[in-house]
């Protein structure tokens, strides 16, 4: 791999490009980006775990210091006000030395309260961009997270530099490790908590550093599509596993799914299927396809496996008309992933924030953009046994063309999920998980 030293440089000029153009579509000098600040939990005198405001991690791979502020004009050198307090409480950051520090003009603030001294005189001509609003109120500025900035911002996130593509792929090996782990310790028979711990150990990221909440589900737990909860008892019998984990990488985000069988049989098969769907899908991905075209073929797909699994007596074409298929695949097939694990940007048709919304028959399909080269995405279609979905099935008219004993016979495995990452390429694609060998 390329050093990140080497590759930073550019990654700093793109942004400085890309503000410049946003500021001058502002008629405003300057963005004063903040890190975000800690949050006191209700009742309590402790914190909430702390997550950096993404607009500031794109210049930088600082996640875990609060009170910090980028000042950036896309043309001077970016003055980076960096918190580092007297505290014999909490570990205090050292001073940045790191490979893109000689980037910046730095300044150590010793108390986040008087970084008013630091930040330009006339807050009239430069905006806000962060969280907190009555902060930026009481320093004095007026224009806050500005939705012409917001949305050309956004907008070009999709395209990723040298360095951000570096930086996914780092995460993806970290993620694909713990996959590996975890899927060791669900052959092993330990608990939900267990292979939880052993995903984490493997990453070297704790609970509150990976990029969301870990879904560890086992058997029936496997139709619950975010099981944010991770049962410290073993099941009875071990059918089933699915694992939706990532990692980060100075701020960028890997999210890949994948589900195993414990023993060899007609769920293991179903498997297979949907693993030759999802390579079907990536195959797909190229530049100039509207990617809802993935979310129509992933439908279509599923729709097919319904019907050669006996699931459903009807073909595949009237399986998605008759709106069956989405009571087995009910979310959308992919997002464009990058600083967030669901990157902004994917539901506009320009950089002036058109909203592009998702198709009707697919509401929570996240992204509706055109597939460019430099786009990362999830590529993630499922195929799972969801009790309140089915029963609504189960008292429609529709009803009547399921194999409800075929049905029933699936529920003890809750249901499959297989998400690879992919760098779309001018001529190919890059599915960054496979090509780590993650079976």
């Amino acid at each position: 791999m390329q050093p990140l030293a080497s590759l930073y440089p550019q990654h700093l000029a793109e942004l400085q490009s890309r503000t410049h153009e946003a500021l001058q579509r502002e008629g405003i000098d300057g963005l004063v980006i903040h890190s975000g600040q800690a949050k006191r939990q209700f009742l309590d005198d402790m914190d909430y775990p702390f997550h950096v405001n993404p607009q500031f991690k794109a210049w930088l791979p600082v996640l875990d210091n609060p009170n910090c502020w980028l000042i950036v004009n896309g043309s001077d050198k970016p003055k980076l006000i960096f918190y580092r307090p007297k505290d014999f409480w909490h570990k205090v950051p050292p001073a940045p030395t790191a490979f893109w520090a000689e980037h910046f003009d730095i300044v150590l603030l010793a108390k986040a309260d008087q970084v008013e001294k630091h930040l330009p005189y006339d807050k009239t001509r430069h905006a806000y961009v962060g969280e907190y609003i009555e902060v930026a109120r009481a320093l004095g500025f007026e224009l806050i997270n500005p939705d012409r900035v917001l949305h050309y911002l956004h907008y070009h996130r999709a395209y990723k530099t040298d360095y951000e593509l570096a930086c996914m792929r780092e995460a993806n090996k970290l993620a694909v490790a713990g996959h590996r782990a975890a899927k060791a310790a669900f052959m092993e028979e330990k608990s939900e908590f267990e292979i939880n711990l052993a995903y984490l150990q493997a990453v070297g990221q704790g609970a509150n550093e990976v990029p969301y909440n870990n879904i560890i589900a086992l058997n029936e737990n496997a139709a619950i599509l975010h099981n944010m909860t991770v049962d410290v008892e073993k099941p009875s019998a071990f059918r089933s596993f699915l694992i939706d984990a990532g990692a980060h990488f100075h701020g960028y985000a890997a999210d890949i799914t994948r589900t195993y069988a414990r023993e060899k049989n007609e769920f293991a098969d179903l498997i297979l299927a949907l693993d030759q769907v999802t390579l079907d899908l990536v195959d797909m991905l190229k530049p100039g396809i509207p990617y809802p075209d993935l979310q129509f073929a992933a439908h279509n797909k599923i729709a097919q496996l319904l019907k050669v699994f006996g699931l459903v007596n009807l073909n595949a074409e009237d399986v998605v008309s008759q709106g069956i298929s989405s009571t087995f695949f009910p979310h959308g097939v992919g997002h464009h992933l990058g600083l967030q694990v669901h990157d902004m940007g994917g539901l506009m048709a320009d950089d002036r924030g058109t909203p592009q919304p998702p198709p009707a028959e697919h509401p929570f399909l996240r992204t509706t953009r055109v597939v460019e080269a430099r786009q990362v995405f999830t590529v993630e279609p499922g195929l799972y046994f969801i009790d309140s979905l089915l029963a609504d099935l189960k008292g429609s008219e529709q009803s009547k063309y399921i194999n409800w004993d075929k049905v029933d016979s699936f529920r003890p495995f809750g249901g499959i999920r297989i998400e690879d990452n992919v760098i779309v390429h001018r001529e190919k694609n890059e599915n960054m998980t496979r090509d780590l060998a993650l079976d």
